[in-house]
């Protein structure tokens, strides 16, 4: 009975084709208006990295100055000091653990044809392509030992990459980079995880990925200065010898644990450095030190900001609008057929069927209202992708996105339904019959 019904609900979108067209076109604007904000919100708060999210850990010191502050002001930052960032390197702590901050240097391309540019880049510790299961197209990541002697080499981005050497492998080729030559160990794939979690702190969070990836090491020889963010508690002397030695917080830092039990241990490990560091005149604030997985540090730095959720919630709001007004028309459009009604009853259908029979009509309203609201879901997209790179980014549907376009569009005719086919059921076949 449900194919015969399903058949008679498309024949029904033929009768009175303006209303229908109507209520289609109420029932698109509102899925579309929803899906469109709720498609950015999923995009943003989704979990970047779910198979190991527990286990990647951010964490955090206070190394701030004690005089003029209360606990209640919060942390001096969220990032890292180089003095602890080296330490915990060193710390053997957990199965990873990377240092990384954001460099920016003049690229001499090998071709004469391309002058020379300047490119964003990474300094991590060598760590960090494991650790973000960053994939490879050509070659690998630099060695421990790169790392530990600061060696001048390279891992580059693919479209870096391209740009640079064109298709061949450039694997084991040199690119002078701040005037010195750099050996390329490594080509990454197209990478760009949303948001960029790794490195949420002074750049964008859902921008393009890096240029390229030099030893954290290396850039420290290089007295490299940091593309980013940076806070110092007190003035500090000049040079970059001196901001090593300093307190400001430049660096981000992350843990990986072999599993998600272990974050006790680490926290045990944190709360024992702070302890010995204080015992050397640093960490005097003595605030709790803490530890944030994925899904923690990006609800910690608000990658989801209130205004989002907001923009979602006055979304479902106007879905809900379309909705009422859905009723209205199906009201209309079903009331037209009482006679219809009173005969199918009289010919011994019961209420039942009635109500069966009305709501997949109303189904597959609800399924053509749904396929005109993916349509203008993805205009809406495309309007929102022009604002900026960021938006773009995010602006995109995906499978799971597509399916919950049905679903809602499909649930939300449905629910629109229910009281319209409730009054349908409840015609009277002998008034029907005799008003004929």
């Amino acid at each position: 009975m449900f194919s015969y019904y399903f058949k008679l609900g498309v024949r029904s979108l033929r009768r009175n084709p303006a209303l229908t067209a109507l209520m289609v076109l109420t029932l698109a604007i509102g899925v579309a208006a929803s899906v469109s904000t709720l498609t950015i919100l999923h995009m943003m708060s989704g979990d970047p990295i779910p198979e190991k999210s527990d286990r990647l850990f951010v964490p955090q010191l206070d190394n701030g100055q004690v005089e003029g502050w209360v606990p209640s002001d919060g942390p001096n930052d969220m990032q890292m000091s180089y003095p602890d960032a080296s330490n915990l390197l060193k710390s053997g702590q957990g199965e990873r653990r990377t240092a990384m901050y954001g460099v920016e240097l003049p690229v001499e391309p090998p071709r004469s044809d391309i002058p020379a540019f300047n490119a964003r880049g990474l300094a991590p510790s060598v760590d960090f392509f494991a650790m973000f299961k960053v994939p490879f197209l050509h070659g690998q990541p630099w060695t421990a030992l790169d790392d530990a002697r600061g060696a001048d080499v390279v891992v580059l981005g693919r479209e870096t990459a391209e740009k640079l050497f064109g298709d061949a492998n450039p694997v084991g080729k040199q690119l002078m980079m701040k005037g010195f030559p750099f050996t390329v160990t490594g080509v990454i794939d197209t990478w760009s995880p949303l948001p960029r979690y790794y490195k949420l702190i002074g750049g964008s969070r859902f921008g393009k990925g890096e240029e390229f990836f030099i030893p954290f090491a290396t850039a420290i020889r290089h007295e490299q200065g940091h593309s980013g963010s940076m806070n110092c508690s007190a003035n500090r002397d000049p040079g970059f010898a001196n901001l090593l030695t300093s307190e400001c917080t430049w660096i981000q830092f992350w843990f990986e644990t072999r599993s998600s039990s272990d974050r006790a241990e680490l926290q045990s490990f944190l709360d024992n450095y702070a302890s010995d560091q204080r015992k050397l005149g640093r960490l005097k604030r003595n605030a709790p030190n803490k530890l944030y997985n994925v899904m923690e540090w990006m609800e910690e730095l608000k990658v989801v900001g209130n205004d989002s959720k907001l923009s979602a919630w006055l979304a479902f709001g106007f879905l809900v609008l379309c909705l009422v007004n859905t009723i209205g028309l199906l009201l209309a459009k079903f009331s037209v057929r009482a006679a219809e009604v009173g005969i199918r009853r009289a010919l011994g259908a019961s209420r039942r069927d009635i109500f069966r029979q009305f709501l997949i009509e109303t189904g597959v309203v609800g399924l053509a209202g749904g396929v005109l609201g993916l349509v203008l879901a993805f205009g809406a997209l495309a309007l929102i992708g022009m604002q900026s790179k960021g938006m773009a980014a995010i602006a995109r549907m995906d499978w799971q996105m597509l399916i919950v376009t049905f679903i809602m569009s499909v649930a939300a005719a449905l629910v629109a339904g229910l009281l319209p086919t409730w009054r349908a059921c409840q015609v009277t076949p002998a008034i029907q019959l005799k008003s004929q």
